[in-house]
């Protein structure tokens, strides 16, 4: 049984909770539940069922697909406030690749069961659309990934990568080690090692265990 601060929550969260009918409504309220995890731990895979619905209510979530030789590839982050639509994609016919989900800290969750969403998609038309809107609007951050993988120097990667993670905690110091950076790139761990000594030597960063200080943003956006 929902709390009614978390009715609350979902009542002013949902963008589409003002266009569903009260039935509708209930429906959303009956199969919609809170949920914790770990930084680090997995919340969707190809093995797993699917989600639904997710709503981040804290903390941030990391969307990637792994090529055939098992690397990550990130898609892109959802931070607190932000939805997730591809967690939902056994219901969404143009999604036919599998998404992995992570949370890059500890989070809270709203999951809006598979069932619902699909119900709700296929009798309401606002909810249908603001679906498929979603995931129009993330194709440019996919895209922009792509991108960066395909065409971008590492230098000029990793320099983004620091000045946005830094811009997202609101502090020159991450707290992070190589191989969760590398993960969050794609990339392999020796080479973020490789270039953050570099980005050292000039005095861009400074390194210690499990943390990248900014010590020269300006250079760093010169690199981007």
């Amino acid at each position: 049984m929902l709390q009614s601060e978390q009715q609350t929550y979902i009542e002013t969260s949902l963008p589409f909770w003002d266009k569903l009918t009260s039935s509708e409504k209930n429906i959303v309220l009956q199969n919609a539940a809170f949920s914790f995890y770990k930084k680090g731990e997995s919340i969707h895979s190809a093995e797993y069922k699917c989600l639904g619905l997710l709503l981040v209510k804290s903390g941030s979530l990391r969307v990637y697909i792994l090529s055939e030789d098992g690397r990550e590839i990130t898609l892109y982050r959802i931070q607190e406030g932000e939805l997730c639509v591809l967690s939902a994609s056994c219901v969404l016919q143009s999604i036919t690749f599998d998404v992995y989900i992570d949370a890059v800290t500890d989070c809270e969750l709203l999951q809006i069961s598979s069932s619902a969403i699909a119900l709700l998609m296929h009798d309401n038309i606002y909810v249908e659309a603001f679906a498929y809107r979603a995931i129009t609007e993330r194709f440019s951050d996919v895209m922009w990934a792509m991108q960066q993988i395909l065409f971008m120097s590492f230098d000029r990667r990793l320099a983004i990568f620091l000045l946005d993670e830094s811009a997202s905690l609101k502090s020159d110091e991450i707290h992070m080690t190589h191989e969760e950076i590398a993960r969050l790139m794609g990339s392999a761990r020796e080479v973020v090692t490789r270039m953050l000594k570099y980005f050292s030597s000039e005095g861009y960063v400074e390194l210690s265990r499990g943390m990248v200080k900014l010590t020269n943003k300006a250079a760093l956006r010169r690199l981007c």
